[in-house]
């Protein structure tokens, strides 16, 4: 049994900025921070005061985290960036509304005695005297504080405070991990109800110190020779009265949810996996139809989620295609009109997205990939409609003259056209590269709509059916928001997306068929109309071909793609391994190009050369920030690890920005995370001449000055399948619906008791409904009995921010 918490975060967009350039504007992205961790950094939105971003983002922590932080910075090419302004939500308020914030929220101008982070280790103890007792405090050490220093570090020292007397500690150089054990001892007084106040401070020489948190203890809770002894989190000073700037700093349109899930033992959940998995291979045929009572009691706003947990589910039984089938059958069963067919948000169509993106993203990432690069190193300029043609200037033979409109509409569809043709050229050559179970399911798919509109008149439809998933709400999402597949690291300028979105009409337009419906929308796309027809050619072969699979080529195919197993990340990193006692520089990283997969971490000189092999999987026992002033970087991670003699190594990898540290780091913790010996504490600095750079320890194998972060990760695409926490998650949306499934019971016991409802010797249709109300009254009282409780209900509202 383990408590799982995950932050969903999409960062929508801001306004109202302040100008931080010269020029009157502002070049503002946003940093992610997790009790004063970055985690996440969006893309940097160039000359705008209104930026538009529309990232999202799946954290997975600690239950014990503490607040999240979202900085609107301001970037600068010459100089440190500028802070324009930040919003904090504290874990109490997330956990309060389960469903989120959505809206905006004012910036606030970032105070330096708020930003504190850190922890601080003190012993406290009331000594009997011989007149009065003594309060005796012993500061031990302190780890993760704030750098405020430009070599980054601090120098700090304890300010211990207690009705009117001060002590304060020695001053450690250059440490944001310092040790003091150092003890100081008050006289108290007999019912005296002041607080002891123990401050940490950066000393600095020239200026004034700087505040680096505080912690406030009531004395009257401790008692006469019982010491107290442990960590406790720096806060920082609120006793100054806050500036009213609010609305002067714009504002930031979020949303935030925060989920935490008490995950039972996999034998809980046993009996709703069984339940779901037979109903799915019993099909339509199936007498309880539990998959169509869900998707009927299933509100539009959790459709996605809801449709998401049951995909994972289901692939991780191996019945993905069987319940993606069987959510083809019931939405055809219920359209009439072609031009109908799975274009609403249904279960099936969310189902289906959800699908693609977990098993085909890394068959979009082939096809695509190169298409869309070639677009974005181009950057020329696109237009085809008329009324939006900038004329510019060209040179011809030596001379300038302006370029006419014809002939930029021209070269425009000449552009377009070759990339139409590049990426529908892709597409057909990439049907041994499309996963089986994807081939098989479109393959299903086609099927099912050829049985459900049979005839020459309904000749396209089933082609049309299948385009509507792979090219509608797959290929064209992906052109126009490359970033939000993962295609490209930032945001297209507005040139490049104008290029993307006419790329992606053209997409939409082959991927109708070229009706006459979609040629109709808009006229000034005629001159690509010789492409699309070529391509709907295309097209139609591509997916007779797709579609050509049979049960043993589907194995088999599923066999030999099994044996190629992509890596879990890879890309180039710079390598430092440390080696003697002689200072590390910078300059001695190497560029190689590394390989995660679920054996090792290897390398090559680039992507094609031969692979080495670096550190085994098994080997790995922790993957871990390095210090700032280490390296000079603060996109350095170490990978501790054993070698093959049981010899605790280090490797230092360097990371071109904090989004690929995060995410190197997350991969390596995802893949190390069931191997023993894991560490759960490490240095987070070097070890450099005689001691470590972090806390100045001098035992070099010694136990680490900080608390390893194994469970903070970033969800991605092609992360390994949790069962227990997918159907924790369809366990907590039926109990969210509860109700109706009892009312949906008493329906059906009433029919069959009035003769409507036809009964079997069999299985009656209310019996597996009443099964599964039997398996959530099951779960309930498992969850009851566990130590944490029952899970949260759903709230009935959203909160919103509002400005």
């Amino acid at each position: 049994m383990a408590k799982r918490s995950s932050l969903y975060i999409r960062i929508v967009e801001g306004k109202n900025l302040p100008a931080k350039d010269i020029t009157g504007s502002s070049d503002p992205y946003c940093i992610v921070k997790v009790d004063n961790e970055p985690i996440i950094r969006t893309a940097t939105v160039w000359k705008t005061l209104c930026p538009f971003w529309g990232e999202e983002y799946q954290v997975h922590l600690p239950p014990t985290f503490h607040a999240v932080a979202f900085y609107v910075m301001d970037e600068d090419a010459l100089s440190r960036d500028d802070v324009i302004g930040k919003v904090c939500l504290t874990r109490d308020t997330l956990a309060s509304h389960p469903k989120g914030f959505s809206g905006w929220t004012h910036l606030t101008e970032v105070d330096p005695d708020e930003e504190v982070q850190g922890e601080i280790h003190l012993r406290l103890e009331v000594r009997p005297g011989a007149r009065a007792c003594r309060l005796r405090c012993s500061v031990l050490e302190a780890r993760d504080l704030a750098s405020k220093d430009r070599n980054g570090a601090s120098d700090p020292f304890v300010r211990v405070r207690y009705k009117g007397r001060t002590q304060e500690t020695s001053i450690v150089k250059k440490s944001c991990y310092p040790r003091w054990n150092e003890t100081f001892e008050f006289e108290l007084e007999e019912g005296a109800t002041e607080v002891l106040c123990v401050e940490t401070w950066d000393w600095d020489l020239v200026s004034r110190n700087d505040f680096l948190g505080k912690v406030v203890i009531d004395i009257q809770r401790l008692q006469v020779a019982q010491p107290e002894e442990g960590w406790f989190r720096l806060q920082p000073d609120q006793t100054k009265s806050r500036r009213h700037d609010e609305g002067n700093l714009g504002s930031l349109q979020l949303e935030v949810r925060l989920r935490d899930e008490m995950v039972l033992p996999s034998s809980c959940y046993q009996p709703l996996v069984q339940l779901l998995c037979h109903e799915v291979k019993l099909g339509m045929q199936g007498p309880g139809q539990l998959i169509s009572l869900i998707e009927e009691t299933t509100s539009t706003e959790c459709r996605q989620d809801v449709a998401t947990n049951l995909l994972k589910l289901f692939l991780g039984q191996g019945l993905a295609k069987d319940f993606l089938d069987l959510l083809f059958q019931l939405e055809l069963s219920r359209t009439s009109e072609t031009n109908t067919l799975f274009r609403s948000n249904s279960l099936a169509s969310k189902s289906m997205e959800s699908f693609l993106k977990v098993a085909g993203m890394q068959y979009l990432h082939g096809v695509l990939g190169p298409i869309i690069n070639k677009v974005f190193e181009e950057k020329k300029y696109v237009e085809l409609d008329p009324s939006k043609v900038e004329v510019k200037d060209v040179g011809c033979s030596g001379l300038h003259r302006p370029q006419t409109e014809a002939e930029v509409l021209e070269q425009s569809a000449q552009t377009l056209r070759a990339h139409l043709g590049a990426l529908l050229s892709a597409l057909s050559r990439s049907v041994r590269a499309c996963p089986a179970v994807v081939r098989a399911t479109f393959r299903q798919l086609f099927r099912r709509v050829r049985e459900r509109f049979p005839g020459v008149q309904h000749e396209n439809v089933p082609f049309i059916a299948v385009t509507s998933f792979l090219c509608l709400r797959f290929f064209s999402p992906a052109i126009m928001s490359p970033k939000l597949f993962h295609l490209r690291e930032r945001h297209a300028d507005a040139r490049t997306s104008r290029t993307l979105l006419l790329l992606a009409k053209a997409v939409q337009n082959v991927g109708n068929m070229d009706t006459p419906a979609s040629r109709a929308k808009e006229a000034w796309m005629e001159p690509l109309q010789p492409t699309v027809r070529q391509g709907v050619v295309q097209l139609k072969d591509f997916i007779t071909k797709l579609v050509d699979i049979e049960e043993k080529d589907e194995l088999d195919l599923q066999r030999t793609l099994s044996l190629q197993a992509p890596p879990v990340k890879e890309g180039p990193l710079f390598i430092h391994r440390t080696k003697g006692k002689g200072p590390l520089m910078s300059s001695s990283f190497k560029k190689l190009y590394f390989f995660l997969t679920t054996e090792a971490l290897s390398f090559a000189k680039t992507p094609s050369s031969k692979k080495s092999a670096l550190i085994k999987l098994a080997n790995i026992r922790a993957a871990e920030k390095v210090e700032e002033k280490s390296f000079g970087s603060s996109h350095v991670m170490q990978v501790i690890y054993t070698d093959d003699v049981g010899r605790p190594q280090t490797a230092y990898l360097q990371c071109k920005c904090v989004n690929e540290l995060n995410q190197w780091l997350s991969a390596l913790r995802k893949v190390s995370i069931n191997n023993t010996g894991l560490l759960g504490s490490y240095h987070p600095g070097i070890f450099r001449g005689d001691k470590w750079s972090c806390c100045h320890q001098k035992e070099k194998t010694g136990q680490g000055c900080d608390k390893t972060r194994s469970r903070v990760t970033l969800q991605e695409w092609n992360d390994p399948l949790d069962h227990d926490l997918e159907a924790q998650l369809i366990y907590r949306h039926l109990l969210g619906v509860e109700a109706m499934l009892w009312e949906r019971h008493r329906e059906l016991s009433r029919g069959a008791e009035a003769g409507t409802v036809p009964a079997s010797p069999g299985e009656a249709p209310k019996d597996s409904l009443a099964q599964l109300l039997r398996v959530l009254r099951d779960l309930r009282e498992a969850h009851s009995s566990s130590p944490a409780g029952s899970p949260p209900s759903e709230p009935n509202c959203l909160l919103e921010l509002q400005t």
